[in-house]
């Protein structure tokens, strides 16, 4: 038989695709010599309670890749070791999880090895993945057996009113329900992107829980009283109608007197503004007083009912008017000096004098301890002055004098301090309006004459007493005719 060149070129190249084809085949799909010889491979073993369906040549993942194959499964002390067969060119964290999943329902079981962390050495040819880092998934068989006894317990006509009562529940809300799961699906990735925050939210939860357990007694505490209010509602249904339908027409009302009082609304709210900043400031008084009033009128309202089954003269409380008069004296240190006092009996209302008319004693002095000099500064706790000017201001009370009247001339203090003095012109001034000055006219100075008495208070505090001015006297002399000029008397 005589070959041809062609035959022969022929013969050559099938030669050399049957080679190649048996090589691929032998190193790459059949893997011999991994499987003889275990060349670019370790076998790593993994410890499972069970086989759950798992065979030999079963794919093995890692992060969703393949990186190798089961080789075998046998049975152990235990329970079962696959060995695994895995490619030498991929590291693999040795702090891994083995989990046995399967593909589909109906088997296809793989290994997949779940990293718990990303640092650690690798794995190595030898190593052995405990019982504690593996899981296998529940039998199909043991999960199909339990639906089917827990749908043959629903009894046939309970099962078919479910479904029937499911279609009208949801039947025809197809784009909602579809629009319900892609809300979800955006929803949890949203949650995906942001896990750092939610993650520290649901740690920074349990303080928040704990304070929620605390509080369980004083929100079982609310709740009743919201409970014990709910039925007060209800038990006065009628009232609360009635302020409904009345609430309206009331708050008309309300809103045309405020209409009408466009005008002076505005100025008496501004003026109540200044009101509210001085009850904020004596606070505390206003406090004190709300608490002292009560007891106040209670007794008062007790001495009422003292003899109260008496009558006549002796019903009621009786009150003692044991005066001790001028016990102590009267302060007159820091008042208008005695020339400048006015009568009693005159009934007209000047200007107030300038200046502060209080009792300038020492403030530890034993009597008007009550007085201005004592008053407590609100906004200094500690401090007390008799103006509010000295309150805020870091000056200190000085005293007049140390005595009970002036000491030397009434229109100068020990310390210096200047006397309050009215107007210049005004009956008891002692300065002289600058119109009228004049180096060598002498001091007039005024004083009120009782005329039923004859007395009068002298520009030097002392009383005086002159009879012959007073109605009825002898001497001829009258206070109409002081007023007279000596030629008409």
């Amino acid at each position: 038989m005589i070959l041809t060149k062609r035959t022969l070129f022929q013969i050559a190249f099938f030669v050399v695709i049957t080679v190649v084809s048996g090589t691929i085949m032998i190193f790459d799909y059949m893997g011999l010599p991994n499987l003889i010889f275990g060349s670019g491979h370790y076998t790593v073993t993994v410890q499972l309670p069970a086989a759950a369906g798992l065979y030999e040549t079963a794919n093995v993942t890692y992060r969703g890749t393949e990186v190798g194959r089961v080789r075998k499964v046998h049975l152990s002390d235990t329970g079962v070791d696959a060995v695994l067969s895995l490619r030498s060119g991929i590291d693999i964290p040795g702090d891994v999880d083995a989990q046995v999943h399967s593909q589909s329902a109906v088997g296809e079981q793989f290994v997949a090895l779940i990293p718990r962390g990303p640092d650690g050495p690798p794995l190595r040819d030898g190593d052995v993945i405990p019982l504690s880092r593996s899981a296998v998934p529940p039998d199909i068989g043991e999960m199909l057996d339990a639906v089917n006894t827990g749908l043959t317990a629903i009894p046939d006509d309970d099962l078919r009113t479910v479904v029937d009562e499911s279609y009208t529940a949801v039947g025809g809300l197809g784009p909602e329900i579809a629009r319900l799961v892609k809300g979800s699906t955006t929803l949890a990735l949203d949650a995906r992107r942001n896990l750092d925050a939610l993650m520290l939210l649901i740690d920074n939860a349990g303080p928040v829980l704990e304070s929620q357990s605390d509080s369980a007694d004083s929100l079982r505490a609310w709740a009743a009283n919201l409970a014990s209010i709910t039925r007060q509602l209800k038990t006065e249904d009628s009232a609360v109608a009635g302020v409904l339908e009345k609430g309206p027409a009331a708050a008309d009302a309300a809103r045309q007197l405020f209409d009408r009082m466009d005008v002076t609304l505005p100025v008496v709210l501004a003026n109540l503004v200044s009101v509210g900043q001085v009850a904020i400031t004596y606070q505390p008084n206003i406090e004190q007083i709300l608490v002292l009033a009560p007891p106040t009128v209670e007794v008062v309202q007790g001495s009422a009912l003292t003899n109260r089954n008496a009558t006549g003269p002796y019903r009621g409380a009786f009150l003692s008017f044991n005066l001790n008069i001028n016990l102590p004296p009267a302060c007159t240190t820091g008042f208008l000096p005695a020339a400048q006092v006015r009568v009693p009996s005159l009934t007209d209302y000047p200007e107030r004098p300038a200046g502060d008319l209080y009792c300038r004693v020492p403030q530890d002095a034993m009597f008007n301890v009550r007085g201005a000099r004592n008053l407590p500064c609100e906004t200094r706790p500690g401090k007390r002055a008799p103006t509010v000017k000295m309150c805020e201001s870091d000056e200190n009370y000085v005293p007049l004098n140390d005595g009970y009247n002036w000491k030397g001339d009434p229109n100068a203090t020990l310390t210096g301090q200047s006397v309050p003095q009215p107007p210049p012109g005004t009956p008891g001034s002692t300065a002289t309006p600058p119109a009228a000055a004049a180096p060598d006219s002498p001091n007039v100075a005024s004083a009120v004459y009782d005329p039923a008495t004859g007395r009068y208070v002298g520009p030097d505090g002392n009383v005086y007493v002159q009879s012959d001015l007073a109605p009825g006297s002898t001497g001829g002399r009258t206070w109409q005719s002081m007023l007279l000029p000596p030629e008409s008397r």
